[in-house]
This record gives structure tokens, sequence and C-alpha cells, in this order.
């Protein structure tokens, strides 16, 4: 295991060294105009490494890199480049050099694109555009972009049920040079509803003379376009899809989500649900200004004052019993502090299971009562060495008693808080992921101070007299 981490480790470190090799040379070659030298590292390396190194060059810089590297090259880089960097490009590029690259891309990348330029330009791109395609990136415009309509392709290949199989692939020889994806054909009737599915691999071992309606799959799973684009993840892994289809109303095919988009859809879900966890705005990057980072911060962080007034609030209701018996002030946070983890924990485990459609708001009945007897366990566990520990150093057996129950009651509530705060937030429609641990810590904080220092106030002619 370890040997596998090292081999791990040895590799992550030489594909960083290259990548800063390549950002190095691409860097000078640029600067110094070097065009032999530009066009070598355009041979060598993958367009996702010339994204990532223009990332540090100037405008001239990218503005010469235009010049030597043909349309189709630009749109490969463009669509391995992060946003800002393709937002940066469209700005420097004219309207003929962005139709052209246009061309060798496939219309949701145009769209996601066109979505992050300011609206003046989006305009007057969308006019220069062919008139077919314009109808097609203004419907594909019209989605929200975390939805299905908003992140599917309109290049998929479609066919009349009624076609004979090498009249389908003559069919294909013809569209897939134009389409992004050819492994799936799908299949419609008369009225141009979809029906059904036919794999390249079913095609080409297929009889010339079978219909496209006796080899093809009926049962085909589908989506609408106002789906949320994490249902749609949800679907295509569970049924492992290489493409979904989308269809409107009437069952007609609009659309294809191919397993590329759903893989960045996963990245992207996976990685604003842990910066919600945190109360951090998905919006945030390593690279924010200092200003972005702050507005993005601050609100959750007020409010995380304000809910730590109430633990503080609750403490102060025992300022005698704390100073009668100091120990109580060094003890109480680690009763605090378990029950925020042990919260933590299972809301974790909560909100992976609603991502992946596991957990419902019915029949929960029997996890809360399996999640709370976890708290009880870990609670006895964690009670019996906190309490052995505090009653040795305090010389106090009643100390060590009051932490033991304090740490149960108060894990067995944080196991029941963690798991039912955000199955509540997802019944009131709320992003189940929003803050969840702020609200969550700060209950098992109040719950944790308020067992553990009304138990030693219960109990403190046995803590003096002892």
């Amino acid at each position: 295991m370890e040997e596998n981490q090292e081999i791990k480790a040895q590799d992550e470190e030489k594909q960083e060294q290259l990548e800063e090799r390549m950002e190095n040379e691409l860097t000078a070659a640029l600067n110094q105009r070097d065009e032999k030298a530009v066009a070598k590292l355009l041979e060598e390396a993958h367009p996702i490494d010339i994204a990532i190194a223009l990332e540090e060059v100037t405008d001239s810089d990218i503005l010469f890199l235009n010049q030597l590297i043909s349309p189709e090259q630009m749109a490969e880089i463009i669509e391995q480049a992060d946003e800002d960097l393709q937002v940066r490009i469209m700005k420097l590029l004219d309207i003929d050099r962005i139709l052209q690259v246009f061309q060798h891309m496939s219309k949701d990348d145009i769209v996601d694109i066109l979505g992050n330029l300011p609206a003046n330009r989006r305009k007057e791109l969308v006019r220069f555009m062919k008139t077919s395609d314009q109808q097609v990136i203004r419907n594909l415009l019209g989605y929200s972009e975390t939805s299905a309509g908003g992140i599917m392709t309109t290049e998929y290949i479609s066919m009349r049920s009624t076609l004979t199989v090498s009249q389908a692939l003559e069919k294909v020889k013809e569209i897939a040079p134009r389409t992004e994806e050819i492994g799936v054909l799908y299949i419609t009737n008369e009225k141009k509803q979809l029906i059904g599915t036919v794999s390249l691999r079913d095609l080409l071992v297929a009889k010339n003379y079978d219909k496209l309606e006796d080899i093809m799959e009926d049962n085909v799973i589908s989506v609408e376009p106002e789906t949320d684009q994490e249902d749609v993840a949800r679907i295509v892994s569970k049924y492992d899809l290489h493409a979904i289809p989308v269809v409107n109303k009437k069952k007609g095919i609009i659309g294809i989500i191919t397993v590329d988009d759903i893989i960045d859809v996963i990245e992207e879900e996976n990685t604003e649900d842990i910066l919600k966890l945190g109360g951090v705005n998905k919006e945030e990057e390593v690279d924010s200004t200092i200003l972005e980072s702050v507005k993005m911060r601050l609100p959750w962080l007020l409010i995380n004052l304000v809910t730590a007034f109430l633990a503080s609030a609750t403490v102060s209701l025992f300022e005698d019993t704390i100073s009668q018996v100091v120990a109580l002030a060094a003890a109480m946070p680690i009763v605090a502090g378990m029950g925020g983890n042990a919260a933590t924990q299972t809301l974790s485990v909560v909100i992976r299971g609603i991502a992946t459609g596991d957990i419902t708001l019915k029949d929960n009945k029997k996890r809360v009562i399996k999640n709370v007897c976890v708290g009880c366990i870990n609670g006895i566990v964690n009670g019996l060495l906190a309490g052995v520990v505090l009653a040795v150093l305090n010389h106090n057996v009643y100390l060590g008693i009051i932490i033991f129950i304090a740490m149960i009651c108060n894990l067995m509530i944080a196991a029941f808080v963690g798991y039912i705060v955000p199955i509540v937030l997802k019944a009131l429609h709320a992003d189940p992921a929003v803050a969840s641990s702020i609200f969550i810590t700060t209950f098992t904080d109040v719950c944790g101070f308020f067992i553990f220092l009304g138990l030693a106030k219960a109990c403190l002619p046995f803590l003096l007299a002892n």
C-alpha cells in the first residue's frame, strides 16, 4: 500500500514538473517570437497543457500564437481552457476568426463560452452566425446552465426506424464528421418521437437488410430539458450510460448529454457541496482577490458569530458553578468539540446519500435510530476514556462520571441533528449542503455546554466535597 502511494506521488511530481517545463518553454518561445519552437511544442503537447500555459502569458503572446495555428487547433485549446481564459481569448480575437474557430466546436461548448461573455459581445457573435446555428444557439441559451438543456449538445445521429442497416451505415459515414457522438444512434418513428437506440457495434454486426426497428433497444432512458444536471448525473451513473437523450414533452429528441459533460457536472457539484459545507461561495477560487474572498466568506462568518453568542450565553448561565469548580472550564470544550466532530461525520454521509439519491425524504426512521445508536456507542467509548483521564488528573471521580454521561448524550444528539438538518433543508427545497455544519456545530456546542454544566451544577455538592 505504501509502495503504491509512493509511486503515485512520484508520478504526480513528474506530471507537475512536465507541466512547469511546458509552461516555461512555451512562454519563452512566445516571448522570443520563435515560430519553430512554438510549432514544435504544439506538436508535442496536449491542448490542455497549452491552455494551462497560456494562463500566464500576455495578450500579445496569445495573438502571436493565434497567427501560427489553425482554427481547429485554437478550438481544441479553447475547449480545454478555463472560463477566464476563454473569455480573454474571445475578447482578443476578431469576429471572423471566432466564427472560424466555432465551426470546429460543438454547440454546447459554444453556448458555455457565450454564456460567460458580456451581453453585447454575445449578441454580436450570434448575429454573425449562420441562421440555422443561430436558432440552435438561442434555444440552448434559453435553458438554465445547470439543467439538462443547458449542458446538452445538439450534435447526435438520429434516424427513422424504417431504415435498413445498410442505409443507416451510409448515413453514419455522411453525418459522423459533423457530430460529437457516433457510438449510439437514436431511432425515431414517423412522428419524430424517440422510440429506441442502436449502438454502433450492433449496427456493424447486423445484416444489411435488417431494419433498425428490428435491432434497436426500445427501453430508452431519457430526461427532459428542465431536469437538474445533478439528477441527470445520478441517472447516468445508475444505468452506466455513455450518453443520455434529452426529449421534449412530445418525446421528440432535442439533444443528448455525453459522459464527458457528466464528469464535469459531478466534479462541479462535489466541489460546490464541499465549499458550501464550509460556508464558502462556489465562485471563490484560490486566485480570487482579497475583496472578492472577503465578500464571499464574511456573511457566513457573521452568521457564525451570532450563533457563537448563543453558546457563550449558555456558558454564562453557569458562571457560579464554573467559578467554584475551575476544572469544568478546561473540560467543557471536550464535550462540545467531540459533538461537533460527530455531527459533521453524520452530515457528510447524509449529504453524499442525498446527492447519490440513496436518501430521500421518506422512510428515514430506521436510519435515524441507527445513527443515534452509533452516537451512543461512540459516546460510551470516548466518554469512558475522557472520564478516566479527567478523574485521574483532577482526583475527582464525579467529574469523570459527569463528562462520561455528557459525552454520551451530546454524541447521540449530534448524530440525530447531523442527520435531520440536511433532510429538513431538502424538504424546504433548500440546498442541504448550505453551511449545514455551521448550524449543526452551534447546536452541539449549546447542547454540550448545557448538558455538561447542567450535570455539574446538579452534582456540585459531590464535586466540592471530593
